[in-house]
């Protein structure tokens, strides 16, 4: 099987990456169970991206608040 290189820094990036895995099953250039499995990752990367950006939000929100006391 090839490489494949996939990107996934951002949420962008996971969402071009998502609708490529899904091109590429449909076009039957990589298996079901591999799409899966792409996909399961992806997710996991996007919550935690979600994650990361709420964090950055509520300090930020800390350092505002704290900054008006």
């Amino acid at each position: 099987m090839a490489h494949i290189r996939l990107k996934t820094g951002t949420a962008t990036e996971v969402r071009r990456t998502l609708s490529r895995v899904m091109n590429m099953t449909v076009n039957g250039e990589i298996d079901n169970k591999t799409a899966n499995t792409i996909i399961l990752g992806c997710n996991a990367v996007l919550s935690a991206i979600r994650t990361d950006d709420q964090q950055k939000k509520i300090d930020e929100l800390e350092r505002i608040l704290s900054q008006t006391r």
